[in-house]
């Protein structure tokens, strides 16, 4: 009797153990900031090497179509955190104005780790667009695996912050004085960018960086050798989203989304994998595919929150996984500069919704042009130096883009108006429409909107205004139409009772340029007696775009009326484009606005201050 108790007693001990290192998985995450697939060797010969990394991929893989989905920090590391798509649950923009709350009531991954006993790490970066807690163990620059329970499986962040964009925010006296190991002749300027020796100088010092993030990454997989633990552990290694060089972090080009993904496959876990070591994978994986895939290699449930789905793992065949050739992309604002674009990858081609077509991608933003190249670009293209390809950046770009990444694979030739093209640009034009429609994407609203009532609880907002955001994403394609076809729906949405109606009807207008002189009139009424003070912005915008009306009076007054602080500087983004684009000059005295919104030097309206009244 007493050994069938002992027995039974054991049995059930056992049954507990079940999150023991031998049942589960250890997982790293090494990451490297603001990096694409096109600066390492493994995946473009012009890049830089990485052999620790490449040792890494000899026994594991190579993901050949990894994206992350927000082409900056915040947005691409919440998209992480959650597994959800940041229009979605409100976290889109760059740096949050406001904190929303995870969605659905979910919790950030590492929460789920731990509840299956795990013990999670983070070193050390967070940066979360979302309230987030009970989630690491520790999250610090001392964080590490090793203070975990003896057996106990665990989850750890390495972040390398070595290749981040601060690094090249160097002067120009460095750049006389201090010689990269990496010869500028031997790399190989974009298309895009001039061939400068600032260009080029940029470039090679980001490729000693590369190599720098590698050995240090290095020293971790030594780590895990040297514990013991690497035949029980998975490696990733990813960047946080693409960069650095100008029109990389912060633009949603392949640049700016494709990153590199290499995951090594522990001896004591092959099982889960079910394709030969040392494999390329072709299947597409984004960003909130990631947390998925974390917690079913974890023998952990994937909560409803998550869009993403697993690409690693138990239940999941290789064969599927390159199937999927699907991606989705968002930029929204980066710091002090909006933009509106979306973006949907099938296959070789990618599609670029550009929702604001006249907000043209070089429009300043104070920090990305702290680098060098950045500001001589810009000099350049005042002066009128650059080729056509080097000018796209600083003008305003089509409603629509096409590139076919075979043959363009830096998206500089549009082929969005080729007849040939006509059937691939209707194809995806449809599937971006119906991927915005239906995650409710709340920037159909100004993010000023949302601050005020959306972000207590973004999902149930967008649910709720569901026929509401379709609606204003129908008026916003109008823009794809010719005039005389989008004629009627714009007089419709600047006759609306819905203010953001007609808020999306003005830019149409300012999309069609001086095609749509036809609404000349009803934008001065609305520029002077709208109610709502972003209308009247959009309507200014338009007439000063095409030089029918100086915007500075209504902008002025919507300015020292401002409700919130979000509203201002969506406004000053307006003013700089005016400024920049069309030579309009603005007088405004900071003194309009209360105090606590310029509290700190960078603060959005600072920033934008400081650019407009240097």
């Amino acid at each position: 009797m007493k050994l069938i108790t002992l027995v039974s007693f054991l049995l059930i001990v056992v049954q507990s153990l079940d999150l023991m290192a031998a049942d589960r998985p250890n997982i790293v995450w090494l990451t490297s900031e603001d990096n694409s697939v096109h600066y390492l060797d493994l995946y473009f010969k012009t890049g830089a090497p990485t052999p620790n990394i490449r040792k890494l991929a000899e026994h594991g893989l190579i993901f050949d179509h990894a994206f992350s989905n927000g082409p900056v920090c915040s947005v691409a590391r919440t998209t992480l955190l959650t597994g959800a798509y940041g229009p979605r649950i409100g976290t889109q923009y760059h740096r949050r104005s406001k904190m929303v709350p995870m969605p659905g009531g979910g919790r950030m991954y590492p929460w789920y780790l731990r509840q299956a006993g795990y013990y999670t790490t983070n070193n050390s970066k967070t940066d979360y667009n979302a309230i987030v807690k009970e989630g690491w163990d520790e999250s610090s620059p001392q964080a590490t695996w090793r203070n975990r329970k003896s057996g106990q499986p665990f989850f750890h962040i390495q972040n390398a912050g070595i290749t981040h964009e601060g690094q090249l925010h160097f002067t120009a006296d460095e750049m006389e004085s201090v010689a990269n190991e990496t010869s500028p002749d031997s790399v190989t300027p974009f298309p895009y960018h001039p061939d400068t020796p600032t260009f080029r100088y940029t470039q090679a010092r980001y490729h000693d960086l590369q190599q720098k993030m590698d050995a240090y990454h290095g020293e971790y997989i030594q780590m895990l050798k040297d514990d013991g633990v690497l035949d029980d552990t998975f490696i990733f290694y990813y960047a946080d989203h693409g960069g650095v060089l100008p029109r990389g972090k912060g633009y949603a080009y392949e640049t700016g989304l494709h990153v590199p993904l290499v995951v090594y496959v522990p001896k004591n876990w092959a099982h889960l994998v079910d394709v030969g070591l040392g494999s390329r994978v072709q299947g597409f994986v984004s960003f909130v595919d990631f947390a998925p895939t974390l917690l079913n290699l974890a023998g952990v449930e994937v909560p409803a929150h998550m869009d993403g789905k697993p690409f690693l793992g138990e239940g999941v065949t290789m064969d599927e996984v390159n199937e999927r050739d699907e991606a989705f992309g968002y930029a929204d604002r980066f710091d002090e500069k909006y933009d509106l674009v979306r973006v949907f990858r099938k296959g070789k081609f990618t599609y670029h919704r550009n929702y604001q077509p006249f907000n043209f991608d070089g429009l300043w933003n104070e920090y990305r042009y702290r680098m060098l190249a950045y500001m001589e670009w810009w000099e350049l293209f005042q002066s009128g130096k650059l080729n056509a390809v080097q000018r796209q950046f600083f003008e305003p770009r089509p409603a629509e883009a096409l590139f076919d990444l075979e043959a363009d694979p830096y998206e500089i030739n549009n082929l969005a108006d080729d007849p040939a093209y006509a059937s691939a640009v209707h194809d995806m034009r449809q599937r971006l429409t119906q991927k915005v429609k239906s995650l409710n994407d709340l920037s159909m609203f100004p993010e000023s909107v949302l601050w005020e009532d959306a972000f207590e609880n973004p999902v149930e907002y967008g649910r709720k205004n569901s026929a509401r955001i379709a609606g204003l994403v129908d008026i916003a394609d109008l823009s794809l139409l010719k005039f005389g076809k989008a004629r009627k729906g714009i007089r419709e949405a600047l006759n609306s009772m819905d203010p953001w109606a007609r808020y999306w009807g003005l830019i149409v207008c300012s999309s069609f340029g001086k095609d749509a002189k036809a609404f000349y009139k009803k934008a001065q009424t609305i520029a002077a007696q709208d109610t709502e003070n972003l209308v009247r912005v959009r309507a200014a915008e338009f007439l000063g775009l095409v030089g029918e009306e100086d915007p500075s009076p209504v902008i002025q007054e919507v300015l020292a009326h401002a409700n919130n602080q979000v509203e201002a500087f969506l406004t000053l983004n307006s003013v700089v484009l005016l400024q920049d684009l069309k030579g309009w000059h603005f007088d405004i005295d900071p003194e309009i606005f209360p105090a606590q919104w310029r509290a700190t030097e960078r603060s959005d309206v600072n920033r934008r201050l400081g650019y407009l009244n240097p």
